[in-house]
Formats: C-alpha cells, structure tokens, sequence
C-alpha cells in the first residue's frame, strides 16, 4: 500500500503509456516510410505459364493467403477442397500496358502456375501518359533505317536527346510564350482600363496596333519554332514484342525513362532508386497525379506555412501582450480569453467556409472592384487563392499562438518588469527589450504548434485555394514574382486526390504512401528548424530566469 500511496505505480504507467504511443508512432511512420519507399525500387519483371496455356509476364505487385471457402464456386477450388486443402496463394500482378491490354492488374492461383521464370532482357518503360509499358525490344527505327543491333545504346541516346529537345521546348515556353502572351495580356488590360476611364485616343490607339500586332508576329514565330522542335521527337520509335507474336511501336518522344530490371546489379538498382526519388521529388505529376513527381506540391505547402507563420505570428503576439500585459482583468478580457480557447476547438471546416465568405467573396471582390474593374467579370482576388489561405490558417491557429506567448509572458517575473522600469525604461521599452526577447522560446513554442497543426490541415484549404493541379507556381520571373491570387497545389489535398479521387487507385496505392511519407518529413523538417531556433533562444535567456 505504501507503494501505491507514494505514486510510482502512476510514474510507472504514465511512461509506459507515453512509450507505447511513441512506438506506435514510429511504427506507423516506418510502415508508411516502407511502403512509400519502395514504390521506387525496380522491381523485377516475372512471366508466368498457367495451365490453361497462358503467357503473364509483370511485377508481382502482392500475394494473398486466400481460404478455400471463400472461392468455392470454382471448379478447381472443389477439387483441392476433395484433396483437403484448406487455402490456396494468390498472385496478383501488375501487367501494366494499359492502353493494349483491358486491365492494369490481374491475378493468379498457385495451382494455375505450372512455371514461373524472370526472363532476360525485357525492359520496363515510363511513358509521358499511359503509365509503365513492358515488352522485349526487337527493333529501333530512325530516319537512318531500323536497327535490331545495339538496340540498348540506342535507346538511351534517343531518350537523351528527347530529354534535350523537351528541355528547349521548356525554356522557349517559359522565355517566350509565356512572356509574350502575359504582355498582350496586359496590353489588353490597359486599354480595357483607359475605355473604362475614357482616356482612349487615336494615338493610343495606334500605338496599341502596332504593338499587338508586333507580339503576335513574336508569338506566331515562337509557335513556328515548338512545331519544329516537337517534329524532331517524332523521328526515332521503338518496337517491343509485349506478348508472344503481338508488337507494339512506341515513339521516343513518349518515354521518360527505361530500364531493365532483370538485367540489373543491387548497384544498378540503387543508383536507379536514388534517380526515381529525385524525379519524385522535382518534377511535375502526371496522369491525373497517379504518376510523376509532387514538386508543385511541396513548393506550394512550404510557401503556405511561411505566409501563414509571417501573419499569425505578429498578430498573436501582439494580441497575447495586449491581454497580458495592458488591459485591465475584467469582463470583457475574461471573456475574450475564453472565446480564444473556445476557437482552438472549433472545426477547421468552419474556417474553410470563413475564410470563402469573408476573405474571397467580401475582401477579395471589393478588391477587384476597387484596383482590377478592368479584369472583371473574370475575378483577380475575389476567387480563391494562395493569400486567402494563409490568411485561413492564420485565423485557424491564432488561438494557438495566443494562448502560448500568453503562458511564455506569465513566466517572467514581475520583478524583471521592475526592475527594468526602475532603471528609467519606459513599459514600451522594457516590454521590447526585455520581455518580449525572454518570452522568445514560448512565442517559437507556439508557432511550432501553429505549423504542426496548419501544415496538416486539407478540409479549409479546398475552399479557399488549394486545386488538383496547376501549371503556375505562385513564384516566378514575372512582376511582382510572388503571386499570392494564384490557386496552388499542397501535399495534403495531394493524398486525398490521388487516395480517393483516382481512377486507378491500385497504381497510385505506393504514390500515396510516398506522399504522405513526404507530408511527414516536411512537417518534421519546419518543427525541427524552429525547435532549434528556440533551444538557442532559451540558451541564450537562461541566465535571466528562463528555464
């Protein structure tokens, strides 16, 4: 009894308890790390002969312990039951070749197998759309004539030299189509804004022709030259054998990448992992996000939580010091602390909706009215938009900031403030110089919290900003480069698009652990950037009281 009363059994279960929810954590991130990473590992290629004369050849994508009750109306599934078997392994396999065979995936019994073999030189290509394709090269084809020699060394220069030209298509997009056709943009803009002011003249009017009319002949050139370069991706195909006696000719202009997995050292294999991850992590998604890269996504969630840090922060703080340490303890700051603590408890949908209501259809088209009428009825700030969801999440984690610069403050000591004041400080003064830079590790503490909680948020951000997919990123060489009315991509709304809403959700099963994986180190990375900053600002304010 003495044991109990003295309250180590409850020491005891108290970190039992925190250990297991610890493990449980690292558990299910190993899990989602497993099953995200390998989604790059080249699997081998296999090719099964069933006893119904049947050829499969694919990546064996899981096997399944399957009770024979539960596929008793197959005829051979009562023959094992008369033998007293009591289940059976299924295969099922990923046969990929979308767009010649009627499915992705398809399955297999262990007793439909009668061999099972990883043939030799068979090569696994990633295509621009529909997905992988996998078949044994018999020829290549250029305007030099068709080779069936080399066919390796080939292929690997076509596919660099289609990367070359899909380069150049690239920047002459970006150096001048683009720029080209955001100056005729504008040039319309500013003569729908002189119409509306009535300043249009003859002379302006002149001016304009001749300069819409010097753009369009830029951009006819431009278009002239991306005919020419997408000419050249259409020279060079390759011819694979993808069943017995069935071929299929694939342009060079539509493979990615190839490999062949069969024919790969663990070397090979792990150079070929690391390349994979860095596509996924700087290239742009594909096929309905089912396949390619999260760039967009990434750059887009990062931008997201510093906008939203740089606006919670100093209005948190400013509104914790007020409470705290100017106004008066009476009704109405006890009611607005508790209608703070209440808001850190409401859904984030509400802030969704919000954040629609007040921020895109109130602020947001009384800004179009006001500087962009010239726009209108095609909405500049009044759809939604990076800068509405940052302001979103700041209004979401507010409270959160509020409450823990408040606790920060409360730890200082009255003496400090004091002393301070006796010096000959004024309450400004002392309060930026003194308070403000001890309370710094709970401020941090709190925009920690605030990041762990608006980096993870997806339901309020698909109100106010968030898309499937964007071509733009809110960042670039354009005036005034950051482009906060622009919709952007996050990783969050990324996972649930590609878990939920893809059509193929078996291919896009390992994309989404990768993903989430992805979402996890990035959280990690911003908590573990200000966990520092703030271990070096307690360091530093130890010596003045703070622990």
């Amino acid at each position: 009894m003495r044991w109990f009363r003295s309250g180590a059994p409850w020491i005891w279960l108290t970190g039992g308890a925190v250990s297991f929810c610890l493990l449980a954590v690292m558990g299910l991130l190993l899990l989602i790390g497993w099953k995200g990473l390998i989604y790059f590992w080249p699997s081998p290629l296999y090719e099964w002969h069933t006893s119904d004369n049947r050829v499969v050849v694919g990546q064996l994508y899981d096997t399944q312990s399957i009770p024979l009750s539960h596929i008793q109306y197959l005829p051979d599934a009562k023959k094992l039951m008369a033998k007293g078997e009591d289940s059976v392994e299924r295969f099922y396999i990923k046969i990929a070749n979308r767009e010649l065979l009627p499915l992705d995936f398809t399955s297999l019994f262990d007793y439909q197998v009668i061999s099972k073999q990883q043939p030799k030189g068979w090569i696994v290509l990633d295509r621009v759309s529909n997905g992988q394709l996998y078949g044994k090269p018999v020829s290549y084809h250029s305007v030099q004539g068709t080779s069936t020699d080399h066919i390796r060394t080939q292929l690997e220069a076509g596919i660099e030299k289609a990367h070359s030209v899909r380069a150049q298509i690239a920047r002459l997009i970006e150096d001048k189509v683009q720029k080209i056709g955001s100056s005729l943009e504008s040039l319309r803009t500013d003569r729908r804004k002189r119409e509306l002011n009535g300043t249009v003249s003859d002379e302006y009017l002149s001016h304009y022709e001749v300069k819409s009319h010097k753009l369009n002949y830029d951009l006819t050139q431009a278009e002239k030259k991306l005919d020419e370069l997408r000419g050249r991706l259409k020279e060079q195909w390759l011819t694979l054998e993808y069943q017995k006696g069935k071929t299929v000719s694939v342009p060079i202009r539509e493979i990615l990448d190839a490999w062949y997995p069969n024919d790969m050292s663990l070397m090979d294999k792990m150079h070929h992992w690391g390349h994979e991850a860095w596509i996924f992590l700087t290239d742009n998604p594909r096929e309905s996000n089912s396949e390619g890269g999260v760039f967009p996504a990434i750059f887009g969630t990062i931008l997201l939580v510093i906008l939203m840090s740089l606006i919670v922060m100093p209005l948190g703080v400013i509104a914790a010091v007020y409470l705290h340490e100017y106004a008066r303890d009476n009704v109405l700051t006890r009611v607005i602390r508790v209608a703070v603590i209440n808001l850190a408890g409401v859904p984030s949908i509400v802030y969704g909706v919000f954040g629609l209501g007040f921020f895109v259809y109130t602020i947001g088209s009384g800004i179009d009215r006001l500087f962009y009428a010239e726009n209108l009825p095609v909405p500049t700030f009044g759809t939604p938009g990076l800068l509405w969801s940052a302001l979103t999440l700041a209004v979401l984690t507010l409270p959160v900031v509020i409450v823990a610069t408040e606790e920060g403050l409360s730890r200082i000591p009255m003496s400090v403030r004091h002393g301070s004041m006796a010096l000959g400080a004024t309450q400004f003064e002392t309060m930026m110089r003194i308070v403000l830079p001890m309370a710094s590790p709970a401020i941090i503490t709190g925009m920690i919290l605030a990041i762990a909680r608006a980096a993870g948020e997806v339901a309020p951000l698909m109100l106010v900003g968030v898309v499937k997919y964007t071509s733009d990123l809110p960042v670039d060489n354009e005036f005034p480069y950051l482009h906060l009315e622009r919709k952007f991509m996050h990783l969050g709304f990324h996972i649930y698009d590609v878990g939920f809403q893809t059509s193929n959700i078996e291919v896009a099963r390992p994309l989404v652990f990768a993903t989430a994986f992805l979402l996890v180190a990035v959280i990690v990375t911003l908590n573990l950037t200000a966990i520092g900053i703030r271990n070096n600002l307690r360091e530093k304010y130890r010596t003045l009281g703070q622990d």
